[in-house]
């Protein structure tokens, strides 16, 4: 679904809604980028009270909306909220998915399991966007656009029903078994007391920051 808005969102706020300022175009992405930050935040909270699978299909119910407001949006705030929703379901749908691998793997295997996810997360986005592009080549910024958004949403919350199974049990077998002592505030714990993990944190947050301004300008660029 990501995708999707990457090759097709800044078309559709200057060829629809005739919004050129590349400030009113890059407000898209800022709402899904707080939206998507506070749901990943708010799932290590979640975590604690529910289990993975839970987390997961709310994650998706928060998709369901999203191609019905980018298909009949009036205005520019629909788009806004839609891509609220999307970051809520980008927040609490891949966090659980990447901790649920983490689960799976065991503690040796952690990295492998990241990299696999983002690898096949990232593969995913770059075909949605070639699938984006073709369509509106053909049929432009218009509602045919938005019917894979409806297949993805559909796909991806049966799945999360039928199919996925919960791993909380995994984690509880390790933790019965492990000597490490957690931390006690991971937030505080990662940013300013741990420089190895505090660097990566800044890197990763520069990273994100780019691949936002890339994702609203670059498509006007090449329009």
């Amino acid at each position: 679904m990501v995708g999707l808005e990457r090759a097709v969102i800044p078309g559709l706020a200057r060829g629809v809604f005739v919004i050129d300022a590349n400030t009113a175009v890059l407000s898209f992405v800022a709402a899904f980028g707080i939206s998507k930050a506070i749901s990943n935040y708010s799932v290590a909270k979640l975590t604690k009270k529910y289990n993975r699978k839970t987390i997961l299909i709310t994650g998706w119910l928060f998709a369901v909306p999203v191609p019905l407001l980018l298909m009949y949006a009036p205005n520019w705030n629909w788009i806004l909220v839609a891509n609220i929703l999307l970051g809520i379901n980008q927040g609490l749908a891949w966090s659980s998915t990447v901790i649920m691998k983490i689960d799976l793997v065991g503690n040796k295997n952690r990295g492998l399991a990241m990299g696999i996810n983002e690898f096949a997360g990232y593969l995913s986005v770059g075909l949605a966007s070639y699938l984006a592009s073709s369509i509106a080549a053909h049929y432009g910024f218009a509602f045919f656009l938005f019917i894979p958004y409806l297949a993805f949403a559909a796909l991806g919350l049966m799945m999360s029903v039928f199919l996925i199974k919960d791993t909380t049990h995994f984690v509880h077998a390790e933790s019965s078994t492990s000597n490490i002592s957690l931390l006690k505030n991971v937030g505080k714990d990662t940013i300013w007391k741990h420089k190895n993990i505090s660097s990566v944190t800044l890197n990763d947050l520069v990273n994100n920051m780019n691949d936002g301004v890339v994702w609203g300008l670059l498509p006007l660029l090449l329009i």
